[in-house]
C-alpha cells in the first residue's frame, strides 16, 4: 500500500521552492555556464515544429475584425459545437455532449488545468481531513502549481516502470481518497507516453464517485499514438459525465501551440461553477482564434498526416537508439523517456549532452518532484522531445548515442 500520506506529500519548503520553479528555468541554470559542444539542437521543449494547417491564415483573415470585441468566457457557439462534434467522432461516447453546458473554451489547457484545482478545492463537499489533490509524478507543472495555489495537500503518486508509468490505484489508501478533491491524470502521459486502458479509467471514475472527487483527465496527446486509439475518460464516465472533466487543445493535435486555444468538457455541474470562477479570473480567448480552432477540429486530414510524421521519427529512434537506455516505442505522445542511471543520472547526462554534443534535453529530475522521503521517480531519466524534422531528429539521436554510449 502507499506510504502514509504525509510521507508522500509536499517536499520540505526549501526543496519545494526549487521544484515549483519551471523545469526549463532550472535547465537554463544548469546549462548556461557551458557552451554547446556542437551546433545546438533543442530537444527539451515539447513544442511541435510541424507546419501549421494550411487553412489557418485564411480563416484568421476572414475573422480579423472580431478582434475588436470582448469574447464570452464560455466560448463561441461555433467553437463549442465543433468541440462536441469532434468528441462524438473521436470517442465512443454514451451520448453527445451539450455544447451549452458541457464544454468551455480555454486559453490553452495550462490555465484551465491550473484554475481547475482552485475551483475543485472551493466547491468540494467537506472532506475527512485536510483536502488533498493527487497528481502523477512526474507531471506537467500546471498540475502542481494549481494544487499548491489551492492550499490543499499535494500528494505525488509515483509513476514508474513497475506501475506501468501510471499511478497505481490499488496502492492508494482509502483514507487518502476520502479527503481527495481532485485527481489529475495524463493519458497519453507526459513524459513517458503510457496510455491508460478503458478498464483503468473505469476504475478511476468509480473511485471518484465513491469518494466524491473530480478527475481532471489531461488528454492533450490523445491524437499522437502508434497503435490503437487511446481511450478517453468521457467514454467510461456514463451519460451524466459526473465527476469527469477532460482537457484537450490544438497545440499537439494541430501544431498550433501559439494559438493558445483548448477546451475542457464533461460534468456540467462542475463546469457551471468553474465558469463562474473563470468569469472573474481567466483570460478570454479571442474570437478569431476560436474560429481557427473550430476549423482545425472540423478537419482530420492534417491530423492523420501529423501522426505519420511522428511515426517516422519513432522509426528513427527504433533504428538509432535500439534497445539502449530501456527504450521502447511509447504508446502515445512524442517524447523519449530514457533510463540514464548507468550514465550518472538525469542531470549529469543532460549536462554531458549539451557540453559534448549540443543536444538540449530535459532532466527527468526536473520534470518530477522529490517527496519527503527523498524519492524522485525521474532522477534516472531524460526526456527527449521528438518535435524536429527527420534529419534534425536523426542527428540529435546519433549525437546522443555517441555521447552516452
Amino acid at each position: 500500500m502507499f506510504m502514509n500520506a504525509a510521507e508522500r506529500e509536499q517536499p520540505p519548503s526549501s526543496a519545494r521552492t526549487t521544484e515549483l520553479r519551471s523545469p526549463f528555468a532550472r535547465l537554463n541554470d544548469l546549462l548556461t555556464p557551458f557552451q554547446p559542444g556542437k551546433s545546438a539542437i533543442n530537444c527539451a521543449v515539447g513544442e511541435p515544429q510541424h507546419p501549421v494547417p494550411p487553412f489557418t491564415a485564411p480563416v484568421m483573415a476572414r475573422h480579423i475584425a472580431e478582434f475588436n470585441r470582448y469574447p464570452m468566457n464560455k466560448g463561441t457557439e461555433r467553437f463549442r459545437r465543433s468541440v462536441t462534434s469532434w468528441l462524438a467522432r473521436r470517442f465512443d461516447l454514451p451520448r453527445p455532449l451539450d455544447p451549452e453546458t458541457e464544454v468551455l473554451v480555454l486559453n490553452g489547457t495550462r490555465e484551465g488545468l491550473f484554475l481547475a484545482a482552485l475551483a475543485a478545492s472551493r466547491n468540494a463537499a467537506p472532506r475527512q481531513g485536510r483536502p488533498a489533490i493527487l497528481l502523477p509524478n512526474p507531471c506537467y507543472g500546471a498540475y502542481s502549481a494549481g494544487a499548491s495555489a489551492s492550499h490543499c495537500d499535494t500528494v505525488y503518486l509515483p509513476t514508474t516502470a513497475k506501475t506501468g508509468f501510471l499511478p497505481d490505484l490499488d496502492a492508494i489508501e482509502p483514507a487518502l481518497f476520502a479527503r481527495t478533491v481532485a485527481f489529475y491524470l495524463a493519458s497519453p502521459a507526459n513524459p513517458q507516453g503510457s496510455v491508460a486502458s478503458a478498464d483503468y479509467l473505469r476504475k478511476l471514475i468509480a473511485l471518484a464517485r465513491s469518494h466524491g472527487f473530480v478527475v481532471f483527465s489531461d488528454e492533450c496527446y490523445s491524437e499522437i499514438y502508434f497503435g490503437e486509439k487511446p481511450a478517453g475518460m468521457l467514454e467510461v464516465a456514463g451519460p451524466d459525465y459526473a465527476n469527469a472533466i477532460v482537457f484537450n487543445s490544438l497545440s499537439k493535435r494541430s501544431n498550433l501551440p501559439g494559438l493558445r486555444v483548448g477546451f475542457c468538457a464533461g460534468d456540467p455541474n462542475f463546469l457551471a461553477r468553474f465558469l463562474e470562477y473563470r468569469n472573474n479570473s481567466a483570460p478570454q480567448v479571442p474570437m478569431p482564434n476560436q474560429e481557427v480552432a473550430a476549423a482545425a477540429l472540423d478537419d482530420e486530414t492534417h491530423v492523420i498526416e501529423n501522426r505519420k510524421l511522428y511515426a517516422q521519427k519513432f522509426d528513427l529512434a527504433d533504428q538509432i537508439v535500439g534497445d539502449r537506455y530501456g527504450y521502447r516505442r511509447p504508446a502515445g505522445g512524442f517524447f523519449l523517456w530514457l533510463d540514464v542511471s548507468a550514465q550518472g543520472g538525469s542531470v549529469r547526462a543532460a549536462e554531458r549532452l549539451w557540453r559534448e554534443a549540443g543536444v538540449r534535453v530535459l532532466p527527468g529530475e526536473y520534470a518530477s518532484y522529490t517527496t519527503a522521503d527523498g524519492f524522485n521517480p525521474g532522477r534516472n531519466y531524460i526526456r527527449v522531445a521528438m518535435v524536429h524534422d527527420n534529419a534534425t531528429t536523426a542527428e540529435a539521436l546519433h549525437r546522443l548515442v555517441a555521447v552516452l554510449g
